[in-house]
């Protein structure tokens, strides 16, 4: 149950004074249900204004606040163009007041004669002096204006003068809360309490003090309940499964174990050998061999007697690991099944009584295989492969849902930088495959203007006559999926004009799932030539036949997604191409990143440069990494301080008595604030 002194906090905002259904519809817009989330909604720089007599030449490009008297209204007789109020200052200059929608709001706010004062940017069009959307109070309000003022992230509808009253009342509502930082650490920070932190966040943008101590608390949070994971993880006993090798020792494997992949399936076996269930990260980058150890690891469970279990995060690619598994290990006599939506009825039925009665050993699917009526005689081993989605929450229900949890490997061939891998992985001990198996040709990466795109349809055509296939991924456009489609619709238009209906094929995120597979599906068999797509092949199926991928628009791309894009080609034993298309304008960081791509394949030096490179924040969204996104932290701040936030989070359990005792109490709270209420569910003893 979540502490009573958070309750207030978590009350809806349709509680707060003035808040009707409107209001809450647009705050939706902005992530705002409840008032905490009015809390962490923190200004993002502050106007500065002047308040000024009359208009004046130097003040052009300034804030001000001034006393208007409006004495002619023009609205545009077309309908189109914008509403001008002229208004008088007290030295008989004019200014006008300029409206590009709500002509009766304009007229009623400013009636004509009567004194107003104004706030906003004065600035010259022209032999005109203009302020855009201005915003007005009557004269006798006008000392209400402050001459400096935070100013919010808004959505079209809410002024700022609106949220930033909505923020004062959250401000007001919230509780002083116990401390939950270590004393000695508050006091060489200098951080002041949270309540004080959270109203001088709002109160003075420009201090990164208070910001710096709720980004703090973020951090804190995220790595308490990440160590509490792994206490209940290792508090559980688990099975030990040693394996003994014999399955293992009939494999026909394609080629050698490279010697990082030797060292990484000898750590695994180390960590499957003990009680304590294993809690383990493997990254590796595209084609260094993760699937293979997987096997390995999940035979090894096979030898020891258990079943093995491994979520993928497509049907299209169940479907090739099922295939791949059937390969190697069916004159083993290692039995494998498949669960995924598609297998209805009586199919269903078979694999579901296989798993209950032990005769299957590995069951292949997507997060189908997790669900309750899913009952397996002995898991032992869980391997998540590639699933962003399956975040902390995940692994948390996961570790509750079984008397004794199994042993759990998460692949990624996304690498995370290491301080990333603090915030989402932190409670798991983690391998890199960081050597790349003998034979692969590293893709060659080129960057092309748009200039030359019709260059690049010529160059897709050879490809194609040579009975090669290509990758065309389109431009993100903006934030919408919808866009992002659109573009992709148009470009495979654009194609099949040139290679014919036939030979181009078409995904994006809108798609159903089944019509995306049977996409895929006719690409991976050599039906279709071109598969012209959005992001949604980041993580994909093998072609092997695909040598040549073209990335349009690629300065928009992060190196993260540019890197995984790259590696859909490089599969097989022939050459491979990425075009990278960039426009013609392009910024410092976007050069940055398009000069890094040519440069180098490796993935680990890619991931630190992303983090290094992109906006704040940006690569701790729900995109990268399948959790919430920090309301405050940014990147910058879980790179400072996610180590501190470790080690304040080991001496309260480890000094100051966990859970229960005084500071743990409060670490509680602090838990619950930040919605990681599934780690105080995991340790209710303390």
């Amino acid at each position: 149950m979540r502490p009573e002194i958070l309750n207030p906090l978590f009350a809806e905002v349709e509680t707060l004074p003035g808040v009707g259904p409107q209001v809450a519809k647009l705050l939706k817009r902005l992530d705002i249900t409840r008032a905490v989330d009015l809390l962490y909604h923190l200004p993002t720089g502050v106007i500065e204004r002047v308040r000024a007599k009359s208009a004046h030449s130097s003040l052009l490009g300034s804030n001000v606040i001034i006393d208007l008297k409006p004495f002619q209204f023009r609205q545009p007789r077309s309908g189109r163009g914008p509403t001008r109020v002229f208004a008088s200052d007290a030295d008989g200059n004019t200014v006008s007041l300029i409206y590009f929608n709500n002509p009766g709001w304009a007229k009623k706010s400013l009636p004509m004669g009567e004194t107003r004062t104004v706030s906003g940017k004065l600035e010259a069009y022209g032999d005109e002096w203009q302020i855009i959307h201005p915003e007005v109070l009557p004269a006798d309000k006008g000392a209400e204006l402050a001459i400096r003022e935070p100013v919010y992230p808004l959505t079209e509808g809410l002024t700022n003068k609106r949220l930033r009253e909505l923020a004062a009342m959250a401000v007001e509502r919230a509780p002083n809360l116990p401390e939950w930082i270590e004393p000695s650490l508050a006091a060489r920070e200098a951080w002041r309490p949270w309540r004080s932190a959270v109203a001088e966040a709002h109160r003075d943008p420009g201090s990164d003090d208070p910001r710096r101590r709720l980004a703090y608390d973020e951090v804190f949070a995220n790595q308490l309940a990440l160590m509490l994971l792994r206490q209940a993880s290792r508090r559980h006993r688990g099975v030990a499964l040693p394996g003994t090798g014999e399955i293992i020792a009939r494999l026909k494997l394609p080629y050698q174990l490279t010697g990082a992949q030797r060292r990484v399936v000898e750590e695994i076996r180390g960590d499957m050998s003990q009680t304590a269930p294993m809690l383990r990260l493997l990254q590796g980058d595209v084609g260094s061999g993760k699937t293979l150890v997987a096997l390995m690891s999940m035979l090894t469970a096979i030898e020891s007697g258990a079943q093995a279990a491994l979520l993928a995060p497509t049907e299209i690619l169940a479907r090739q690991h099922h295939a791949t598994l059937l390969k190697q290990v069916d004159s083993i006599g290692v039995r494998v099944g498949i669960l995924t939506g598609r297998e209805k009825g009586k199919a269903r039925e078979s694999v579901l009584m296989g798993l209950a009665d032990g005769s299957i050993d590995i069951l292949v699917g997507t997060h189908a295989i997790f669900q309750e009526k899913v009952a397996y005689k002995n898991l032992g081993l869980a391997v998540i492969d590639e699933q962003h989605r399956f975040g902390v929450s995940q692994r948390l229900l996961l570790a509750a849902k079984a008397e004794r949890p199994p042993h759990l490997l998460v692949m990624t061939a996304t690498p995370i930088p290491r301080t990333l891998t603090l915030t989402q992985y932190g409670e798991m001990d983690v391998s890199r495959i960081d050597e790349m198996p003998p034979g692969r040709t590293p893709v060659e990466t080129r960057v092309i203007s748009e200039e030359r795109l019709s260059e690049v349809v010529d160059g897709l055509g050879r490809h194609l006559a040579a009975g090669g296939q290509a990758y065309w991924v389109c431009p993100l456009v903006e934030e919408s999926e919808k866009s992002d489609a659109a573009a992709a619709e148009e470009r495979a238009r654009i194609l099949r004009l040139r290679f014919g209906d036939d030979k181009v094929g078409l995904v994006h995120g809108r798609m159903k799932g089944p019509e995306k597979d049977a996409v895929m599906s006719r690409f991976a068999a050599n039906e279709l030539s071109v598969l012209v797509a959005t992001t949604v092949i980041e993580v994909g199926v093998d072609v092997p036949n695909a040598t040549l991928m073209i990335v349009e628009g690629a300065e928009r791309f992060g190196l993260a997604q540019l890197h995984q894009l790259r590696g859909r080609v490089g599969r097989g034993s022939g050459k491979s191409t990425c075009l990278l298309i960039r426009g013609q304008t392009l910024t410092e960081v976007g050069r940055a990143r398009l000069a890094l791509m040519r440069e180098t394949n490796d993935g680990f030096r890619i991931a630190e440069e992303d983090l290094r490179l992109r906006g704040p924040g940006e690569i701790l969204g729900t995109r990268q990494s399948g959790e919430v996104a920090f309301r405050v932290a940014t990147a910058n701040d879980v790179e400072e301080l996610a180590q501190i936030a470790q080690d304040d989070a080991l001496i309260l359990l480890d000094r100051d008595g966990g859970l229960s005792g005084p500071r743990g109490q409060a670490a509680r709270t602090c838990l619950y604030l930040f919605e990681r209420d599934q780690a105080v569910g995991l340790i209710r003893s303390g």
